[in-house]
């Protein structure tokens, strides 16, 4: 182990230990449940009863229950991801060409060892899976705790290094513990009927909600919108984040907040051994008569020291604000971007993602996680080293030569740069300036905001774009390399947004963080769109309706919530039955007074001629009425299924 405590407990070995109770659990799970399909092995072992099925930790794609309590699970699970980049737990020695199989191997490892967490919340068992849960949370709590308090010291973050490093796990540890007994009492009140059972449906409330709200008519509200919902976060309480994105952004907040400790504490050795090396080189020049030219290295590197410590500060704490902003903003391009697709709305997204392949988008959801957690990982690094650099050069070209006393030489330098730039922006401008009042033909319409596209003044313009041509040449040298550097920042500072590419327009294939991005939004737009699922809902009910309905139960006479959709009904339901049975269209109330009632003999001649013409069309439908049952064999009766609102 790192510290100098033997505590007869290591997290590593109990990681290995723990594959023994998590392939029990497992296999208790998988045989408690039962296959929808029978395979050949039933037939041989019968008495199986299709068991040992498949047990599935959670659904990534579709679920949105216990999804806090999923996201605890992933939080349990951080410390060991975060192990997965080190090759601490590998307990022997590989050659260099099997790593990346070394790495599959301790991601299955890994993956083998929390499994127990996520099927025991997720299967239908749930007193066997809560028991089960709380066993196994116990184990990990109380081995966890025991290390962290017989031995929390360690070599980088000092005595406190295990305390300040696993709270997070403990904390998700704990509310596991918490909600596996929240499950039992709730299996055991279910079981003694004190309690319903949840009914399983496939839409949630919040899925209705935003299908109504869509069929109403927009509301314009005439309050302002407050500056946090307009600048960081508009809250949408019918949208709901699956399991899979909680999971994701509560691992990346863990590891974030991780790594900027490790990268604080390992910044802190190596400056201080940057001391110390100083120091030895002092020491060195005073035994060997230094001149002025080793002293003044000494007090430039000793500058350099204090300056880069206090740089790499600022910027650890700016490059974690970074990630941690970039975390949540990207659940807030989840929503915007399948809001969106929902609407129908794919100009946001290249031309060339419009359509995706079905085997990448299906594929994107199982690398989306992991590529965003170490894409947040690797962007703090990246992002930090980029804003330690500018620290740098500002902290040398501004606020050294002002403690020095050369600020009039600094501004003096610095007026040039402002001024060359000024004057090549100027420059600029001064050709959109000629080309908008010299160059351009008036507006059509006095109302039009701009010029139209039409030249004026050709000749004036062709001796315009000839001089110009020679200081463009120029201009565009070092507008060149200004796009070159502007590429290459945003770019380094956007590594880490999954959800935009960082490559040109017509390059984003190359990218394939953006394109894993692209395939899973799309895979949750066809798995997950509310009009979808409750439509499919509204489907598996009328069905299931149907098959439990007799011929005439489905005549309901409870009052509908609103006398349009009842009357709609009502004609629906008249309209297929007169389909069915043409002859009751003479029994009609309008027939029968018509034929019953006096009226003269003319009126009587000129309303014959309907009558006959409806007799006429009634024995002609019911003739193909009688002959469409018969071919189908079925008895004529009267089957009507209004549609409920």
């Amino acid at each position: 182990m790192e510290q100098m405590c033997h505590n007869g407990i290591s997290i590593e070995f109990f990681l290995h230990l723990s594959l023994i109770p998590s392939v029990v659990i497992v296999a208790v799970l998988s045989f408690l449940q039962r296959r929808v399909q029978l395979l050949p092995i039933d037939r041989r072992l019968p008495f199986l009863e299709g068991r040992f099925a498949i047990v599935v930790p959670l659904d990534s794609i579709g679920s949105l229950s216990n999804r806090w309590s999923y996201g605890f699970a992933f939080g349990a699970v951080s410390s060991s991801v975060l192990l997965l980049f080190s090759e601490r737990y590998i307990s022997f020695d590989f050659p260099p060409w099997a790593r990346a199989v070394v790495y599959l191997v301790g991601a299955l490892e890994v993956g083998l060892v929390y499994f127990p967490f996520f099927a025991c919340l997720s299967t239908p068992f749930r007193g066997a899976g809560a028991t089960l849960g709380i066993l196994y949370s116990l184990a990990w709590i109380i081995v966890t705790l025991w290390d962290t308090i017989s031995c929390p010291a360690g070599k980088v973050l000092g005595k406190y290094q295990k305390l300040i490093v696993q709270w997070p796990g403990i904390l998700s540890l704990l509310f596991l513990l918490g909600r596996f007994t929240y499950m039992l009492v709730k299996a055991i009140r279910i079981h003694l009927q004190l309690q319903q059972e949840d009914p399983e449906e496939l839409m949630q409330q919040h899925q209705v909600q935003h299908v109504k709200r869509l069929l109403r008519k927009p509301v314009h509200s005439s309050e302002p919108v407050h500056w946090v919902q307009r600048r960081l976060y508009d809250w949408d309480p019918n949208f709901k984040f699956p399991n899979r994105i909680i999971g994701t952004a509560v691992i990346s907040l863990i590891g974030i907040y991780t790594i900027t400790l490790a990268d604080y504490s390992l910044s802190d050795l190596a400056f201080d051994q940057l001391d110390l090396w100083k120091n030895t080189l002092e020491h060195l020049a005073a035994s060997c008569n230094q001149s002025e030219t080793v002293e003044s290295m000494i007090l430039h590197l000793e500058e350099f020291t204090y300056v880069a410590r206090k740089s790499w500060l600022a910027t650890t704490i700016f490059a974690s604000l970074t990630s941690v902003v970039y975390t949540f903003h990207v659940l807030a391009c989840y929503r915007k971007h399948l809001k969106r697709l929902w609407a129908g709305q794919k100009g946001f997204l290249p031309e060339k993602f419009h359509k995706p392949s079905s085997a990448v988008s299906v594929a994107a959801i199982a690398r989306y996680s992991g590529w965003q957690i170490a894409f947040t990982l690797w962007g703090y690094l990246i992002v930090h080293f980029v804003q330690f650099l500018f620290a740098l050069l500002f902290v040398y070209l501004l606020v050294l030569p002002v403690q020095h006393g050369r600020a009039v030489a600094m501004l003096t330098n610095l007026g040039i740069i402002l001024l060359t730039i000024g004057l090549v922006v100027f420059l600029v401008i001064l050709q959109v300036v000629l080309v908008q009042f010299f160059f351009l033909q008036d507006k059509i319409s006095p109302t039009d905001k701009q010029k139209p596209l039409a030249l004026d003044n050709r000749k004036a313009f062709h001796c315009f774009n000839y001089f110009f041509f020679f200081y463009n040449v120029v201009m565009g040298l070092s507008n060149c390399i200004l796009r070159l550097l502007s590429t290459v920042m945003v770019g380094t500072w956007l590594v880490s947004r999954i959800d935009r590419t960082i490559m040109q327009r017509g390059y984003e294939t190359m990218d394939p963080g953006y394109s894993t991005w692209i395939g899973m939004i799309f895979a949750d737009h066809h798995h997950n769109n509310p009009s979808m699922v409750c439509f499919c809902q509204l489907l598996v009910s009328n069905t299931l309706e149907r098959h439990s309905a007799t011929v005439y139960s489905t005549f309901s006479n409870t009052p509908s919530d609103s006398s349009v959709n009842s009357r709609a009904r009502k004609r629906w339901t008249l309209f297929y039955t007169l389909l069915r049975n043409p002859p009751l269209i003479l029994l009609r109330k309008h027939h029968l007074t018509s034929s019953s009632s006096p009226s003269s003999s003319s009126s009587q001649s000129d309303s014959r001629q309907p009558d006959q013409e409806t007799v006429v069309r009634t024995w002609v439908m019911a003739s193909q009425a009688q002959n469409s049952q018969a071919a189908s064999r079925l008895p004529p009766e009267i089957t009507v299924t209004p549609a409920e609102d």
